[in-house]
């Protein structure tokens, strides 16, 4: 009987071994379960931190382009501006030599006239030949009417001509009959024109 009792303890003995090592065992799997789980999770994790970075580098590229646009717009319109600037500039200062030049053109051609028209007056102190004089006055007349046409500088024709407004400025109107109606009968101050552009009206007296 004792010997059974014996037995009995040291199966019982056994079985508690075994069911701590049976636990040790679910313990470790249950570790090894929790690593497993932590490490997915990390994994997870950093998945997740690299997309966020990702997204964020992302969101900055997007963010900087309008910014880089908008900065280059911003040079293109300064040089721009810049460039009309110049333009500007230079087509003022080509338009005022333009005015210089062409001015200095007209009166180198009229020092001629200015020439003999002193000659003229120098030969009348000394000459009483009233006939010779006014020959002399006649020339220079030409002459100026000569430089000022090689400037196309021509006179407007209005002595008997139809009153033309676009040419003509009417001072006066004087009855002067029906053939005489609308027609210049006196010119009061001549007129001229440059090129094609009226650079004095001429003043006359219109009938009526």
């Amino acid at each position: 009987m004792k010997h059974t009792h014996a037995d009995n303890q040291e199966i019982n003995s056994d079985a508690r071994l075994d069911d701590k090592e049976q636990r040790h065992s679910n313990d470790d799997a249950a570790c090894d379960n929790l690593t497993a789980e932590q490490s997915e999770s990390d994994k997870v994790a950093d998945k997740q931190s690299a997309d966020d970075d990702k997204a964020k580098a992302q969101e900055s590229q997007t963010d900087s382009a309008p910014k880089q646009e908008e900065v280059d717009w911003r040079d293109k319109y300064i040089r721009l501006q810049a460039e009309f600037d110049n333009f500007r500039k230079r087509t003022l200062r080509e338009k005022m030599d333009l005015i210089q030049s062409g001015g200095s053109d007209v009166l180198k051609a009229m020092l001629p006239v200015l020439d003999d028209v002193m000659r003229a007056l120098e030969a009348s102190k000394k000459s009483d030949d009233l006939a010779a004089l006014r020959k002399g006055e006649e020339l220079v007349a030409q002459k100026f009417v000569d430089a000022l046409r090689q400037k196309n500088v021509t006179e407007i024709e209005a002595q008997d001509a139809d009153f033309n407004p676009d040419l003509h400025e009417a001072v006066a109107k004087f009855a002067a009959g029906e053939d005489k109606k609308g027609k210049v009968i006196d010119v009061v101050q001549r007129g001229y024109m440059l090129g094609d552009k009226v650079l004095r009206f001429a003043k006359v007296v219109v009938g009526e």
